[in-house]
Parts: C-alpha cells; sequence; structure tokens
C-alpha cells in the first residue's frame, strides 16, 4: 500500500513550537505540564454513505478488533477498553512492547486486532483468543495499530490537529513488536474505498486532518463500510440437530426508540465451537415469551441482552437484515452501541 501522505511545512510548524517538540527540555517542564488524564473518553467514527473528497480528509484502513487507550506511565502501562475497563492482562504482548518504546509517559489510541492469513483483521479470531464472550484468556498474538498519540512526556496534545498529533506518533513509537502504525494512505477516498473492498476489508477512516481530538461522534472521523458491521441483540435461537453446534438460526433486534424492533435473524458464520459456547450461554437466559411480540414455530426465547456482532449487506424494505454472517459476541466491556433505527 502506498506510504503516508505528509502535508508540506507540518514538521517545520511542529519544530518551531516548544510545547509540542518531541520530548520536553527541564525549562520547557518547568513552564508547563499538563497532568495525565487517567482516561480519555475515544473519538469515535460517525457512519457515512460515500468517502469524502477533498485535501482535508486523511484517509486509514478500517481495524476490525477491539478499541483500546494504551497508557504509559512511570514504567508502568495500562491498558483500557472503550468501556474504560482495564484489560492489561488480555494483551500481555501490547503492554510489553509498550515499555520497550522507552517512552516516559503517553497515551496511545488505537485498536487491536488478531490478523487472517491474508494479514486482514478478523474479530471472530480476536474474541476466540480472549476465549469468547467473558473469557479470560490473554491474546498474546494480538497487534494494536496505533492511530493516535493523545499525551506524550507531560503534554497533553488533543488540542493540536490531527497532522501534528500523527507526526509526534510517527516520531514517538518508532513500531515495535506487536504496536504498529495504522498509516495514512495517499489516494482519493473513493479509489482507496474501492481497493479496500475488492481485498475483503471492513471499510476506510476519514479523518478531518485540521481537527483537534475531541471525544464522542462528532464527525470529524468517518467510517465508511464495504460490508456493514453492527451489534444486535439476540432474541431467541431456533435448535437444530443439523446445523453447526446445535444452532439453525438467531433472531435479532436493533433499538428503536425506547424499544426493541426485529430485524430478522442470521443462520450463518457460526463454527461449532462458537456456536456450542453461543448455545451453552443462550440455555442460561431462558424465558417463556420474546421479550416483545413475535411469532415463530420452534424458537427458544432469551432475554435480550446478549449483543452480537453481525456483518450484513443492508436492510430489506421490512426492515430485516440481508445476507448476515455472525461474527461473534461482544463484551460488555467494550460498550459497543446496539444498532439503532430510525424511528417511524
Amino acid at each position: 500500500m502506498a506510504k503516508r501522505m505528509l502535508r508540506a511545512g507540518t514538521g517545520g510548524d511542529i519544530a518551531r513550537s516548544p510545547v509540542v517538540t518531541g520530548r520536553p527540555s527541564r525549562r520547557q517542564a518547568v513552564l508547563r505540564f499538563d497532568p495525565m488524564p487517567d482516561r480519555v473518553e475515544p473519538c469515535l467514527a460517525l457512519l457515512s454513505p460515500r468517502a469524502p473528497v477533498g485535501p482535508e480528509w486523511a484517509f486509514e484502513v478500517k481495524w476490525d478488533g477491539y478499541r483500546l487507550a494504551v497508557h504509559i506511565e512511570r514504567g508502568k502501562v495500562r491498558i483500557l477498553t472503550r468501556g474504560g475497563h482495564d484489560w492489561t492482562s488480555r494483551f500481555p504482548t501490547i503492554a510489553h512492547d509498550a515499555l520497550e518504546m522507552g517512552l516516559d509517559s503517553a497515551i496511545l489510541d488505537g485498536e487491536a486486532v488478531v490478523l487472517d492469513e491474508r494479514g486482514a483483521s478478523d474479530f471472530g479470531a480476536l474474541q476466540r483468543a480472549l476465549g469468547g464472550r467473558g473469557g479470560k484468556k490473554s491474546a498474546a498474538g494480538a497487534i494494536l495499530y496505533a492511530f493516535d498519540l493523545l499525551y506524550l512526556d507531560g503534554r497533553d496534545l488533543r488540542a493540536l490537529t490531527l497532522d501534528e498529533r500523527r507526526d509526534l506518533l510517527v516520531a514517538a513509537i518508532k513500531p515495535h513488536g506487536s504496536i504498529r502504525m495504522s498509516e495514512e494512505l495517499d489516494a482519493e477516498g473513493a479509489a482507496f474505498l474501492k481497493l479496500a473492498c475488492e481485498l475483503g476489508l471492513e471499510g476506510i477512516i476519514a479523518k478531518r486532518r485540521d481537527a483537534p481530538y475531541r471525544s464522542g461522534r462528532g464527525g470529524d472521523w468517518l467510517k465508511i463500510k464495504c460490508v456493514q458491521s453492527e451489534t444486535f441483540l439476540i432474541l431467541g435461537y431456533e435448535p437444530s440437530s443439523a446445523a453447526l453446534g446445535g444452532i439453525g438460526r438467531l433472531l435479532l433486534a436493533a433499538r428503536r426508540g425506547d424499544g426493541l424492533a426485529h430485524v430478522g435473524s442470521v443462520g450463518t458464520g457460526f463454527t461449532t465451537k462458537t456456536a456450542s459456547e453461543l448455545k451453552k450461554t443462550l440455555r442460561s437466559l431462558e424465558i417463556e415469551k420474546p421479550a416483545i411480540p413475535l411469532k415463530a414455530k420452534g424458537m427458544v426465547w432469551v432475554q435480550p441482552i446478549l449483543p452480537a456482532e453481525i456483518a450484513f449487506r443492508g436492510l430489506t424494505d421490512d426492515g430485516n437484515l440481508r445476507h448476515a454472517s455472525y461474527k461473534g459476541l461482544r463484551e460488555d466491556a467494550d460498550q459497543s452501541e446496539v444498532f439503532q433505527l430510525d424511528e417511524d
């Protein structure tokens, strides 16, 4: 893939600023020190139907894993999930390699992934490495693709532009072992999206070059997907003696207003192991009647609390998922949002 594109003059602008040069001198440390945040709410990407156009946008691959913040301070590392849960022990290699970078203090923003044989991120493989939903295994083979730097050696960098933060990130991490740069691609958004889809990737991310780091989903970052992948709640399952792991299909729901709405079912994407483990979990959540009014024969109904990640090609006219495929369960610690339908 093409190398990351740097705007002319960016490095010079950073070098002239005493606030944003690499490691602060003793004099600078006396003049200014920003307390290191205990946690930063992540900047989230807003779903967009098409890639934006213009030189003000930078583009990256959309990685399919768990969003993590890696905090390095005084020779110690904390790895926090999007929901603020401490998962340092579950990513031991990333934690080790973060210390090996030799930074005094830093907060890296990135995505932990497990790669398949093609080099693409595989959410299901990451879930299996962690032992499935509620599992306690460590994903020693996971890789962190770092794409932002929020704090470095006594400096809070969130007010800087994306270009400035990226330059400091490139200088700071010097890709090491399990920690790699999420490269910025020198390409037009539409052409890059087409290539990503041809390679079987999930999609791309577009980011405003001149934007500071703002928590929440404000539109500075956009996600454009080849195949939609969203989180839905499981309403019930159809037992099957012929299907892998004994699950014929899952009935799914999205949020609509303050309630839930049925969005169809998924019957592919399972392995014998993932379906067997899922069925065991679902059995512990069985209820007599569906959580929302539904008529379906042969279904076992469950409490609608399990968030499943589902890939699909869109919605039919009657609101059902098209070509849905099961990818795995989301952890509560990940706090991925359940798909929201427009209200009627």
